[in-house]
């Protein structure tokens, strides 16, 4: 992902899960696209493969704790040279 929504929430009673749909549910209404991908600090997984609905969760070091990293996986449509 080269380009996404940083979403911040550090309440410490909010699933990641809920979190995620959160940011998810921003980011569709404000760029009329649904986010596939969320990158977050590898302190906040719990789960060993985590994913909401259609949203990947990542691990990703340089992310904050209580920061989302959220956007399109740019992964799957870069051409390959």
């Amino acid at each position: 992902m080269q380009a996404g929504m940083m979403w911040f929430d550090n309440d410490k009673k909010t699933t990641l899960a809920i979190k995620v749909k959160t940011a998810a549910d921003y980011y569709q209404k404000k760029y009329g696209r649904s986010p596939d991908l969320c990158m977050v600090n590898p302190k906040m997984i719990t789960e060993k493969s985590p994913q909401t609905g259609k949203v990947t969760i990542r691990p990703y070091q340089p992310i904050l704790p209580g920061h989302l990293w959220i956007g399109i996986d740019d992964s799957r449509y870069k051409k390959k040279v």
